[in-house]
């Protein structure tokens, strides 16, 4: 009688079984840098809404506007390194280009922010003047980049055109300002954020590979 020699491999027992939760990860790759810019847009809000629009130049409110609004910038940086890793402009080397250049205008725009709530800026002098302005300017870059996104139509659903939405911040506020005032200004301003940039940060955390 011929004897069979088993060759099953045995069970293993030290591996363990995939978790939901790394299964959710990698569903939603996004998730750490869509909360980044919620917290942040909601950080600014805060800021605005109990310090206003301009808090002056020294004093709690400063600091308090200071780090919201650069928790908010940190949180565009996020959104940004999205749109690059999705191609949400586009996939051609324009593009690419723009995404990166407004990264160099959101970090420049970092660096006033934190000068401003270090209180070693100083606008009186050119220097100092010539780094405020990226702060502006990085926020209407921001304005066209939603409009090339809902073009590009690369994103789909509601994120396709929530990002021009949210980045039609400085476009809405700014007008705003200059119309109807600090005290008119001092709401719209959060409540665009709670609007725009808080529901686009879910928005990205939400969004699968």
């Amino acid at each position: 009688m011929t004897n069979y020699t088993d060759t099953t491999t045995p069970a293993r027992t030290d591996v363990r079984p995939t978790s939901t939760r790394s299964g959710s990860a990698t569903r939603r790759p996004y998730a750490v840098q869509g909360t980044v810019l919620s917290v942040g847009a909601l950080a600014w809000a805060a800021a605005m809404a109990f310090g206003g629009t301009d808090p002056g130049e020294t004093g709690a409110d400063v600091v308090a506007f200071a780090f919201g609004s650069g928790l908010f910038q940190v949180g565009l940086l996020c959104l940004l390194t999205v749109l690059f890793r999705t191609q949400a402009l586009g996939t051609g080397r324009l593009a690419r280009f723009f995404v990166r250049f407004e990264s160099v205008l959101v970090v420049l725009a970092i660096g006033s922010t934190i000068a401003d709530g270090t209180g070693v800026s100083d606008l009186d002098q050119t220097p100092w003047l010539l780094l405020d302005l990226f702060w502006p300017l990085s926020m209407l870059g921001m304005f066209f980049i939603g409009i090339r996104i809902a073009i590009a139509g690369r994103w789909r659903g509601a994120s396709r055109f929530w990002p021009m939405v949210a980045e039609s911040w400085a476009v809405v506020v700014i007008p705003t300002l200059g119309i109807f005032g600090q005290d008119v200004a001092q709401v719209v301003a959060p409540l665009h954020l709670l609007v725009g940039y808080v529901v686009l940060g879910q928005l990205v955390a939400r969004k699968e590979g």
